[in-house]
């Protein structure tokens, strides 16, 4: 059987690509366990520092939950497809919207429901032209339950995004830019290149500093501007005793470029301070 979720990984970035292209990258439960487990290993490898979730075939990012298996679980009863479906889905979008690497979704194709939701969860998303996304829970006569009603209303505003939910209507790519869903729109066959530099423009930076942004931003979006600015200054609390600080304001002060490691260990950031001092 193949592997639901293909890897692929060189230069610090790597690929995530949904496989089911026969189902159209349908989240059955087994990709989504498959995905989470991946997430997991991911996020304490260090020679990882950003990924980049596309679906397989030339058709489909995904198009959602597997209707069929969800079928299953509601004929079992409301119990077991909120255990099976609703809170496996919603494990999935809240694991990539909190991740503390970046996560780029490549758009290549439908994007309905579930596979919408992905891109609604993660914090970037390029689409390609072709892209085509959709809110079509309401036609099966239920609402989104992976966090639909919740994160498009947030990025998309709430008369914007209740036009897409109650409609369950299609929506292009330039539409789905126009609402915040994704970053920008790029010629098909330039999606992964874009994907790409994109990475490349945030792995020059700290991946400590990515992480503490990343945090920040997910931490504090919901929250009062009071208590966002605290969680902002936690994050700056964490990176203040670190190497990669002391070394972004040395490489700038010397107006050269930044060597960062990348750890978290006070003990590095001391000893740059001490080989600093003895310069």
């Amino acid at each position: 059987m193949a592997d639901t979720v293909l890897i692929e990984s060189r230069d610090g970035v790597t690929i995530l690509t949904l496989n089911r292209p026969e189902k159209l990258n349908a989240l059955n439960y087994a990709l989504i366990d498959r995905l989470l487990a991946i997430l997991d290993a991911i996020e304490i490898d260090g020679s990882i520092r950003a990924l980049i979730l596309t679906g397989a075939g030339e058709r489909a990012f995904s198009a959602g939950g597997d209707i069929h298996e969800f079928s299953e679980s509601v004929a079992r009863g409301a119990d077991v497809a909120m255990r099976d479906f609703v809170m496996r889905g919603q494990r999935l979008t809240a694991r990539l919207e909190a991740f503390r690497k970046p996560v780029i979704a490549a758009v290549n194709g439908l994007a309905f429901g579930g596979g919408c939701e992905i891109t609604e969860a993660v914090p970037l998303a390029i689409a390609s032209e072709r892209a085509l996304f959709a809110k079509p829970e309401i036609n099966l006569g239920m609402p989104p339950t992976f966090g639909g009603t919740q994160r498009l209303p947030r990025l998309a505003g709430r008369k914007r995004a209740l036009e897409v939910l109650l409609t369950g209507d299609t929506f292009s790519s330039q539409r789905a830019l126009e609402l915040g869903l994704v970053n920008q729109v790029v010629p098909h066959n330039d999606l992964m290149l874009a994907a790409h530099e994109l990475a490349r423009r945030i792995l020059r930076h700290s991946s400590l500093a990515t992480a503490s942004i990343l945090t920040a931003v997910t931490r504090g979006i919901n929250q009062s501007i009071a208590e966002g600015l605290l969680i902002e200054g936690e994050q700056f609390a964490r990176m203040a005793p670190t190497a990669d600080l002391r070394e972004g304001l040395d490489a700038w002060i010397a107006r050269r470029k930044p060597n960062y490691r990348g750890s978290w260990s006070h003990d590095e950031a001391r000893q740059a301070l001490r080989l600093n001092s003895e310069r």
